[in-house]
C-alpha cells in the first residue's frame, strides 16, 4: 500500500510560512507532480512527505498511520535528488546494493534486488562500471536503482532530471513513466517544468506561495483552470489573457468587436490559448492586429501578434505560415474554447 494523506500540514521557517495548510490525499500507485514557480513550496512539501523536514503543524499518514514525528528511516519511503550522489570508489552494483548491506540483508538477497532493480532499468551490462564510466542519464538511472532495492511505499523524486541535456530528459522522462507502469508504484514527483508534469502525472498539484491553487487531471488543468494563475502556467506557450467587458450577454474587447457571454457574474479578462486563434483578413474575427515576431520551431510557429491596447497575443500554427513581420491581421478566437475572468482572476 502507499497511501500518503497531508491534513492542515503548515511549514514555518522562523516568522516566514513557507506551506500554509495543504490538505492532499494520495491514492496507492497514484503518479502524483508537484509544480510551481521557484519558491511556491513544492520541494519543502516534499521534504516535508520524506521527513527531511519537520512540519510545524498538521499530519502526515501514510495508509493511515501518522507519521508526522517519525524520522525518515521509519517512513519507508525513497528519495531520488538532483544530484545522484553515488559513491564514486564503488560500482553500480554497489552502489545500489550499498543501503540493503549497511543494513544486514544477506547477500544474496542483496544480489537478487540488485539483480531485479538492473533489469528493470536496462543495467545489467553496467553492474561492473563505477560512476565515472557512465552517462549522465545512467548515474540517474543507478539513483533510482537505488530506490527500488528498498522496496518503498511510495517513491518521492525531487527534479530528478534538472541536471540533463534536452535530450537526456526526455529519454529519462520515458524511462520514469515506464518505471510506473511495471512498479505499479506510488510516485511524487517535483518538477518546475510543467512539461514533464503534463507527460508524467495522473494527477497535478500546481502550487502558489505554499497553497494548492488547483489539483487535477493534466487534461482537467489545461481545458479548465480555476483562475488565472493555473491557466497561465499550465501550457506552454501560456495563455493569453486580455482586458474585456461584459454586459447583456455578451463580451466586448478594448478596440475590438464583441461575442456572446454567458456567465452570471460580470468578466473582466477572457483566455484564449495560442492554439485556438485563427488568422483572417482585418476585420475578420475578435481583434486586429499587425504581425511582430516569427517564431519558426519545426512542426508548430509560435506568431506574436501586436494588438495594440491589447498588447501581444501569442497564436500557435501547426508548421510553418507565410506571414511575415509587419502583415496586418485579424484574430479569430474559437468561442467555445474562451475562459472568462472575474475580478479575483478566478473562472467563472
Amino acid at each position: 500500500m502507499g497511501t500518503i494523506q497531508l491534513k492542515s500540514l503548515e511549514k514555518w521557517f522562523g516568522p516566514h510560512q513557507v506551506i500554509k495548510g495543504i490538505d492532499l490525499e494520495i491514492k496507492d500507485g497514484e503518479f502524483v507532480v508537484f509544480v510551481g514557480p521557484s519558491g511556491c513550496g513544492k520541494s519543502t512539501l516534499l521534504r516535508l512527505i520524506g521527513g527531511l523536514e519537520e512540519a510545524s503543524f498538521g499530519h502526515i499518514l501514510l495508509d493511515g498511520r501518522n507519521v508526522t514525528g517519525d524520522p525518515p528511516a521509519k517512513r519507508g519511503l525513497t528519495m531520488v535528488f538532483q544530484s545522484y550522489a553515488l559513491y564514486p570508489h564503488m560500482s553500480v552494483g554497489e552502489n545500489m546494493g550499498f543501503s540493503l548491506k549497511v543494513s544486514g540483508a544477506p547477500a544474496s538477497v542483496v544480489s537478487e534486488k540488485v539483480g531485479e532493480a538492473a533489469r528493470i532499468l536496462k543495467l545489467e551490462d553496467l553492474l561492473g562500471r563505477k560512476p565515472k564510466e557512465l552517462s549522465g542519464g545512467q548515474r540517474q538511472r543507478v539513483a533510482i536503482g537505488r530506490s527500488i532495492v528498498r522496496d518503498p511505499t511510495a517513491f518521492l523524486f525531487d527534479e530528478p532530471l534538472s541536471n540533463l541535456d534536452a535530450a537526456l530528459r526526455v529519454e529519462m522522462r520515458y524511462e520514469i513513466a515506464k518505471l510506473h507502469q511495471s512498479l505499479k508504484s506510488t510516485m511524487i514527483y517535483v518538477t518546475h517544468d510543467q512539461v514533464e508534469a503534463m507527460t508524467l502525472a495522473d494527477r497535478i498539484v500546481v502550487l502558489d506561495q505554499g497553497r494548492i491553487a488547483q489539483v487535477g487531471s493534466p487534461r482537467t488543468l489545461y481545458e479548465r483552470p480555476v483562475n488565472r494563475f493555473v491557466a497561465q502556467f499550465i501550457g506552454s506557450p501560456k495563455m493569453n489573457i486580455l482586458s474585456c467587458l461584459t454586459a447583456e450577454g455578451a463580451f466586448l474587447l478594448p478596440g475590438g468587436r464583441s461575442g456572446p457571454f454567458s456567465g452570471d457574474v460580470e468578466a473582466v479578462e477572457l483566455g484564449i490559448r495560442p492554439e485556438h486563434i485563427t488568422f483572417g483578413n482585418p476585420g475578420d474575427g475578435q481583434i486586429d492586429g499587425i504581425v511582430d515576431v516569427v517564431e519558426y520551431l519545426g512542426a508548430d510557429t509560435y506568431v506574436i501578434v501586436d494588438c495594440g491596447e491589447l498588447r501581444q497575443v501569442i497564436v500557435r500554427v501547426t508548421g510553418s505560415t507565410a506571414l511575415n513581420p509587419g502583415e496586418p491581421v485579424g484574430l479569430k478566437f474559437a468561442e467555445d474554447k474562451i475562459r472568462f475572468l472575474d475580478a479575483d482572476g478566478s473562472s467563472i
